[in-house]
């Protein structure tokens, strides 16, 4: 599986040609993903108007909240048994989110006002994209295409973290998170990858519709919808070296 949150070994546990209401089905996934999403926006707006209302030191402390309870929350829902505690901790971990990117929209918009529009825009079109790219077959999930997807994954994790070594010896860097050109291109790249994660994400959803339980639409929707953040912080901050650039 490409998504780190997928293990394949419990999946495959799963499969048990189920039928009728226990059966996982691509609908339910989908909405239980827009379930999930309104959980996002939700805690988003709020840290969002509380930053436009001056309170600070509350937004910091939610930002805290978010980050470390979406990380540990995203450890529990990957590696704990799944079962029907999913109801419980995948709409708690989206609410997480939610607190952590309000406040980092809400401070990247208050340096370049209109940004985070835009790159909800970009979010939004590159699924949109995807999804057709899918359901048209132009773009096939084999298994080939999972394993490139797979190395990619591990080559910007592998050049990110290379990057913070250098760093942190302060020892000549690549410059991929400035808004040099080589950091823009960076930025492209992870966007693509981040991009053909949705296919992968799809191809699962479609793969295991009436094969896993139905609480299994939980666990996706959380994977779809980790795919989806990611894609759009790295949206964000290619927007961001776009417009430092041409301030």
């Amino acid at each position: 599986m490409v998504n780190p949150t997928l293990k394949e070994a419990f999946i495959k546990d799963s499969f048990n040609s189920l039928e009728g209401d226990s059966a996982m089905t691509v609908n339910g996934t989908i909405l239980k993903t827009c379930f999930l999403s309104l959980f996002t926006m939700g805690t988003f707006c709020y840290t969002w108007y509380l930053f436009l209302n001056g309170f600070l030191d509350k937004v910091s402390i939610l930002y805290n909240v978010g980050i470390f309870g979406g990380l540990i929350l995203c450890f529990a829902i990957c590696f704990m048994p799944k079962n029907k505690s999913l109801i419980v901790t995948t709409p708690l971990y989206a609410m997480c989110e939610g607190l952590a990117l309000g406040y980092i929209s809400a401070i990247a918009n208050k340096f370049y006002p209109g940004i985070v529009v835009q790159a909800t825009l970009g979010t939004f079109f590159a699924i949109l994209g995807m999804f057709v790219l899918y359901s048209t077959k132009v773009i096939k999930c084999t298994e080939k295409f999972r394993a490139v997807i797979y190395t990619s994954l591990f080559a910007v994790l592998g050049v990110r973290i290379l990057e913070l070594i250098l760093g942190l010896f302060h020892l000549p860097t690549l410059g991929i998170f400035s808004n040099s050109l080589i950091g823009i291109g960076f930025s492209f790249i992870v966007v693509a990858v981040a991009s053909f994660c949705l296919i992968v994400d799809f191809d699962n959803i479609e793969s295991l519709s009436g094969r896993a339980d139905k609480i299994l639409e939980w666990y996706f929707g959380f994977s779809l919808l980790v795919t989806i953040i990611w894609l759009y912080i790295e949206i964000l901050q290619l927007l961001m070296k776009f417009q430092s650039r041409n301030n």
